[in-house]
């Protein structure tokens, strides 16, 4: 995984991911590479409260749509 992101600062201004040993935070492409992999979606996608139950799972993300 690379280790520098010329974006990481700006990303890590609006990551919301309260995970915090994520070694992916702020380097955006890899979290979207590890959750489709994962055939889930990066908690920045959900509300802050949807976001705390680390629930990636599309059906969470559908239903906090609703």
């Amino acid at each position: 995984m690379p280790d520098f992101c010329e974006n990481r600062d700006a990303n890590l201004d609006d990551c919301t991911c309260t995970y915090d040993p994520c070694s992916r935070k702020g380097l955006c492409c890899e979290c979207v590479r590890h959750h489709r992999r994962a055939g889930e979606i990066p908690g920045c996608f959900f509300s802050e409260r949807d976001e705390q139950t680390f629930d990636r799972s599309i059906a969470r993300f559908v239903a906090s749509r609703s």
